[in-house]
């Protein structure tokens, strides 16, 4: 599987991988499976942590890339996906996600009840 993590996915991931379902984390742990992390959420995770609304280490980007995740920059054809979006769910950052999921053919992995209201494959965290 290839899995795009949103931004609560990679908070849980790196502070409470026990808040995580138990077959979630083993689909982000296992070796066979593509996991990215997009830039849109490690912008996000920083401008939480500038803001001191969230504690995380600095480099917990560079951290997960060690680990084995994967990169996944923001584009203009995410740009373009995201703005032809139908307005169901008023969070950039999500509508973000979900433009590089169908963009890139990923399944997104969240828990927000809001993201499923589109027709992006969806994994429950």
């Amino acid at each position: 599987m290839r899995l795009l993590l949103d931004t609560e996915v990679i908070v849980s991931w790196s502070l409470f991988p026990e808040r995580l379902r138990a077959e979630t984390r083993a689909a982000i742990a296992s070796p066979d499976n593509e996991v990215f992390l997009s830039a849109t959420s490690v912008w996000d995770i920083n401008l939480r942590i500038a803001k001191q609304k969230l504690s995380l280490p600095a480099n917990f980007a560079a951290r997960l890339l060690a680990d084995g995740f994967e990169e996944l920059p923001f584009t203009i054809a995410h740009a373009a996906c995201a703005a032809q979006l139908p307005v169901l769910h008023a969070d950039p950052i999500d509508r973000l996600l979900i433009a590089q999921a169908l963009t890139e053919g990923l399944m997104l992995v969240t828990n927000d009840p809001e993201i499923v209201r589109y027709d992006v494959p969806v994994m429950d965290a």
